[in-house]
C-alpha cells in the first residue's frame, strides 16, 4: 500500500507551508457560517482553504480545474 508520505518529497513545497503556517484558526473563525443539523455534511473549512491556496500558489483560477490537478496528482491539499 503507498501512502501519502511515499508520493510527496520531504523537501515539497506545500510541506514547508504545512510546517510553517497553522491553519488550525479556520474553524474558529467560520464556525458561524456552518451548521450542524441542516443539509449535509460540508467540506472540512481548512481542507477547502488549502485547497484554494495551492490554486493561488499554482495560479489555478478555476476550482473544478483546481480539483481536477489534486486528483490528478494523487496529492490531497497538504495530506
Amino acid at each position: 500500500m503507498v501512502t501519502i508520505e511515499e508520493l510527496v518529497p520531504e523537501d515539497h513545497l506545500l510541506r514547508k507551508i504545512d510546517q510553517y503556517i497553522d491553519f488550525y484558526f479556520i474553524p474558529e473563525k467560520v464556525r458561524s457560517f456552518y451548521s450542524k443539523n441542516n443539509g449535509r455534511p460540508s467540506l472540512d473549512p481548512v481542507v477547502l482553504f488549502k485547497m484554494m491556496f495551492i490554486g493561488y500558489i499554482y495560479g489555478i483560477r478555476s476550482e473544478r480545474k483546481l480539483e481536477q490537478q489534486i486528483h490528478e496528482k494523487d496529492c490531497p491539499p497538504f495530506s
